[in-house]
């Protein structure tokens, strides 16, 4: 421990600018490397975070190749690359939309369901280890923080298309 010059305190680190952004990206890529580790060993081992990004913007209703690319912020192509794999997977299906033929929908299948169910469960089991290492009460301090840092629409699933621009 170093102790500051000026007193016999424990001096306080140095911090820079450019180590924030580093050091959210870094607990968000240990939580989902750690989710994605557990998906394995429950039975979904070629799940990929964006997969996860891609399950979300299809929805519970399904969604267009167009939609889910816009919501994800990533060309229509894109998308439907994106869409080929989880439908080769089992995680999603095409099909006709009941409200208008020209229309093909993507549907979560139950797989899909399943991967998205599990996945819930690992966010609050890693969220509660998070818990007893900072305490309840930091935990819910540090999220209340990043609420307040990140106002407006917090669960953006446009990030794919975000890292890729």
């Amino acid at each position: 421990m170093r102790l500051s010059i000026v007193s016999n305190q424990p001096a306080v680190p140095v911090t820079y600018g450019f180590e924030l952004p580093l050091l959210l990206f870094g607990g968000f890529r240990s939580i989902i490397d750690e989710l994605h580790a557990e998906l394995a060993r429950r039975g979904h081992p070629d799940m990929r975070p964006a997969h996860g990004f891609a399950l979300q913007a299809i929805g519970m209703r399904g969604a267009t190749a167009t939609e889910a690319g816009r919501r994800l912020g990533i060309s229509k192509q894109a998308a439907g690359k994106t869409i080929e794999r989880l439908e080769a997977l089992g995680y999603v299906q095409r099909a006709g939309d009941d409200q208008d033929r020209r229309r093909k929908l993507v549907r979560i299948t139950a797989r899909g369901l399943d991967a998205l169910g599990q996945s819930a469960m690992i966010f609050e089991d890693i969220r509660s280890r998070w818990a007893g290492v900072l305490g309840p009460a930091r935990l819910s301090a540090l999220e209340s923080d990043l609420r307040t840092m990140a106002p407006g629409e917090a669960f953006r699933l446009d990030v794919p298309g975000w890292f890729g621009a």
